[in-house]
């Protein structure tokens, strides 16, 4: 099992079970920039240096302050210690809510949930299933890095997997982002778009690399071997101004029809589903299901989670907080 970055309990009512949580996400490969002197190459360091004597502090020396604004407070560990956080070593859920009610702009970085010790296997597996047959994801709290967060977890194949989640009050409303005036949308137009939106087909695994990455470290490479950059040909430019909105989205239909060759008579690209891809990535492999659950998802009361930032029902709802497992 890989290394795990927390270790504690989870909780609902009266079930503990005990887990850890294990890093679902790399932060690379990715384009590694580094500030450098323009003049000779050189590179261009951070320096932590205090405020006061003006010199280079050594990092053993640098603790953890609050400023209030006009003072800067010093905080040890032995007063951080003493804060009342229930959540240091234990996942505490709060609510079960439609996976819907999850605002997408709220979920950060995610972490897989693993039980620690046979005796935690069954209240795992039984979490899992109840929520993927209720059709619900868990609300809950837990201390990461030294504060409080709000969580999301939600079954994935055969694990769970947890979230962690912004604040609502992190979310900044989109005022001044919205047209600023009422707009009119033809059913034509709505159903010419819905067809373009049909077109383009499910994704296939040359969308999802990372092809900017690539070029950086092909020209990284030329320049360590002395040798001439290959120049890529010129990206297509975008057109001007749409004027006759209903031809763009005709005609786009036809083009996404011909690139597959639909409209030609050619033979149809392969694609992959977005979920197939998901599963080669983290091996995940269907379940055999052992009974057909017979529970209905509860009526929904209408009331949004804890969360309460305003939400749109996306695609990120079935791709990101509300993935079903495969099968």
């Amino acid at each position: 099992m890989p290394h795990s970055l927390w270790q504690g309990a989870l909780s609902f009512g009266l079930v503990t079970v005990p887990i850890s949580l294990h890093a679902a996400t790399d932060s690379g490969p990715s384009v590694p920039f580094v500030r450098v002197h323009k003049a000779d190459g050189g590179r261009v360091r951070n320096q932590a240096v205090c405020s006061l004597e003006e010199t280079e502090v050594p990092t053993e020396e640098i603790g953890r302050g609050y400023e209030t604004g006009e003072h800067i407070v010093p905080l040890t560990d032995d007063d951080l210690a003493q804060l009342p956080l229930p959540t240091a070593k234990t996942l505490t859920i709060l609510a079960f809510v439609p996976a819907g009610d999850v605002d997408p702009l709220q979920i950060e970085r995610g972490y897989y949930v693993a039980p620690t010790g046979p005796a935690a296997n069954k209240p795992y597996v039984l979490l899992r299933d109840a929520m993927e047959d209720h059709g619900s994801v868990a609300i809950g709290k837990i201390a990461l890095r030294s504060k409080e967060t709000l969580a999301l977890v939600r079954p994935m194949g055969d694990v769970l997997v947890l979230h962690a989640l912004r604040w609502p009050d992190q979310i900044r409303t989109p005022a001044g982002v919205v047209p600023d005036r009422p707009v009119d949308i033809s059913e034509a137009e709505l159903a010419a778009a819905e067809e373009l939106m049909a077109s383009y087909g499910p994704l296939d695994e040359e969308d999802l690399r990372d092809h900017y990455r690539e070029r950086i470290e092909e020209i990284v490479a030329a320049k360590l071997e002395d040798r001439d950059i290959e120049a890529p040909g010129e990206a297509p430019q975008p057109r001007g101004q749409v004027l006759d909105l209903m031809a763009a989205l005709e005609d786009s239909v036809r083009a996404a029809r011909n690139s597959r060759g639909e409209a030609t008579g050619g033979t149809q690209a392969s694609v992959t589903p977005l979920r197939a891809i998901e599963d080669k990535v983290t091996g995940t492999t269907k379940r055999s299901p052992t009974r057909k659950s017979t529970r209905t998802p509860k009526e929904s009361s209408g009331k949004k989670t804890a969360t309460k930032a305003p939400a749109k029902k996306t695609a990120a709802k079935k791709k990101g907080a509300g993935g079903r497992r495969a099968g």
